[in-house]
């Protein structure tokens, strides 16, 4: 793989120099002089966030900065990611949630400090992605913004929004494919459709966003990223779009309608039984509620998913939902994000997450971001010292680089299939066969009522040559056999405890319930640390995994497993989850 250096390529440096260059031309512009039609906020906040920021308590991108009393542009900004989440203006959201005289002061001033800053086409937040974010936030919060504001102030507030609202008409084709170009489209419709003088911005919009929709959502209702939080993103801002059209008189257009409806179905099949999103490739569980909320705001009856959903395969049983990895993973540049997650799974029971993937790291810096990545920190079988897919940094055009995945399994099968008293998936993957001749097989069977989920994992040597690759690598580690370790990482609310002399582990939700999880065979059995990367706190949740770890030492090797309900728990529970949002 081409390695990267870590400072700014010409690309880089030419984006950043055009993309400030149009936004000081759109700022000399003709600007806007007020809204076609009051604007309706629909963007949706957290009340503790807004509390926090009110206390001058600044969390982005995994940092604390304790500022009370301070403008929020007179932080030392302590990484460029924290900087852009600042420019991106969500934290608006949460500041109309709190909607005190207190917050809605700390709000007007850090707009109309922007507007003095930054509006005339400097600092972090002159990106197409960034501004389209930006102009969503301040037509939904206007009312809000502009309460008890005098006639200068109003009219700078016009003129900024009118200046990225041009700006974004002439630079929302470098925002990168995928989020980022979709934000920037729907933040230019909001605006065209809002502000007087604009309109000429909305068809050119609604078209380009017609074919983001073609190009960027497949028949299956998925993203190329395959990242489930990022894909409810999408499909909300779609959602909003289309409701500023509709409302304003305007139609959608087909493909942007056809979209919504794909997706709908695909998120459904992606949701755990307590609401949250399965954690895969750099998406987290979303805002509690939000998906709920997206899903009815689509209007969308529910039906039944058959197959795989993004790649991801459903099983359900009772109150018990299992998600899994069940598809080749992302590439090039759809996998800047993604993780080496082939196989994992999560398992919800009710209300409570019981096993999980580690989860997203960025927020807390690139070491967290890439451990989060690699194959040990997802609940599925690993060698050990090796990912199913490697990590490699690679320029990827348009002034961005990443590390991307390379190397990914070649073959990814799924067989799911279903009978009067389980549902079952066998699914298998090749991303070992090149460097050690092996192949991971995993087979889940999750009974009817939700009470028993049995797997079955094989490494083996499948062919003739993989015999052979084999052979080399025992030979190398002078035949002890080849090391592999099957995780099953554990919410942090789950109490873990070795039972029946080291032979299993019992698992005490906070609801009450009490799960068993024993296997079969060789393998050696151990509860370790873990972590639980969850965005939005300070520092990683810790929590505790189970380790079944084992050698292959001749062509394959086989370990069986179940994680039951105790017999004395009861099928169903009275389950009433406190969420402490507070606690970071």
């Amino acid at each position: 793989m081409i390695q990267v250096e870590g400072t700014p390529s010409w690309q880089e440096r030419r984006v950043r120099l055009m993309n400030r260059w149009h936004a000081r031309r759109a700022a000399h512009a003709r600007p806007a002089t007020g809204f076609v039609s009051r604007p309706e906020p629909r963007t949706i906040g957290t009340l503790s966030r807004g509390r926090q920021f009110v206390a001058g308590n600044f969390l982005f991108a995994g940092h604390l900065v304790e500022a009370p009393d301070t403008m929020i542009w007179d932080i030392a900004m302590p990484s460029p990611r924290f900087e852009e989440e600042v420019h991106g203006f969500r934290w608006l959201d949460d500041l109309a949630a709190v909607g005190t005289t207190a917050a809605r002061q700390r709000a007007q001033a850090w707009t109309w400090g922007w507007i003095d800053r930054f509006g005339r086409g400097t600092g972090a937040g002159w990106q197409p992605g960034l501004t389209g974010r930006r102009l969503i936030r301040w037509i939904n919060h206007a009312i809000f913004l502009l309460h008890g504001r005098d006639s200068a102030s109003s009219q700078a507030f016009f003129s900024s929004l009118g200046a990225q609202t041009i700006y974004l008409g002439r630079r929302w084709q470098n925002a990168p494919p995928g989020m980022a170009r979709f934000e920037a489209l729907t933040g230019l419709i909001y605006a065209g459709l809002a502000l007087t003088g604009m309109e000429g911005h909305v068809e050119p919009a609604v078209k380009a966003l017609a074919r983001e929709c073609v190009r960027e959502i497949d028949a299956g209702g998925g993203l190329p990223t395959r990242n489930p939080e990022e894909l409810l993103e999408v499909f909300t801002l779609l959602i909003w779009a289309a409701q500023a059209l509709i409302e304003t008189g305007h139609d959608p257009e087909p493909e942007h309608e056809d979209a919504i409806v794909r997706i709908a179905p695909t998120l459904r099949a992606l949701r755990h039984a307590d609401g949250g999103l399965a954690r895969f490739h750099g998406g987290g569980r979303g805002v509690d509620g939000w998906l709920d909320h997206a899903l009815g705001a689509s209007g969308i009856r529910p039906e039944h998913q058959n197959g795989l959903a993004m790649g991801f395969a459903r099983l359900a049983g009772g109150r018990t939902t299992v998600i899994v990895d069940a598809a080749l993973p992302p590439s090039g540049d759809a996998s800047i994000n993604a993780h080496a997650s082939t196989l994992a799974f999560e398992l919800t029971s009710g209300r409570r997450p019981v096993v999980v993937n580690c989860g997203p790291g960025a927020t807390f810096g690139e070491t967290w971001r890439r451990a989060g990545r690699a194959t040990p920190s997802h609940s599925t079988l690993g060698i050990d010292g090796f990912s199913s897919s490697r990590l490699g940094v690679v320029g990827l055009g348009r002034g961005r680089r990443g590390e991307v995945l390379y190397d990914i399994p070649r073959d990814v099968r799924a067989q799911p299939s279903s009978g009067p008293r389980a549902v079952r998936l066998l699914v298998g993957h090749d991303g070992y066969a090149a460097t050690h001749g092996l192949t991971h097989v995993r087979q889940l069977t999750l009974s009817r009522d939700g009470r028993e989920l049995t797997g079955e994992d094989t490494l083996g040597a499948l062919t003739e040559v993989d015999r052979k690759t084999l052979q080399r690598r025992m030979a190398g580690a002078q035949f002890h056999g080849v090391a592999f370790s099957i995780r099953f990482h554990l919410h942090p609310d789950v109490d873990a405890t070795l039972d029946m002399g080291g032979h299993a582990v019992s698992l005490t939700l906070k609801s009450g319930e009490i799960w068993v999880f024993r296997h079969g065979g060789p393998g050696r059995l151990a509860l370790e640390p873990s972590v639980y990367l969850e965005p939005g706190r300070l520092k990683p949740r810790a929590t505790r995994q189970i380790v079944l770890s084992g050698r292959v030492v001749e062509s394959a090797c086989q370990m069986n497993w179940t994680l039951a309900k105790a017999q004395d728990t009861p099928q169903a529970i009275r389950d009433v989850v406190q969420f402490a949002d507070d606690d970071l």
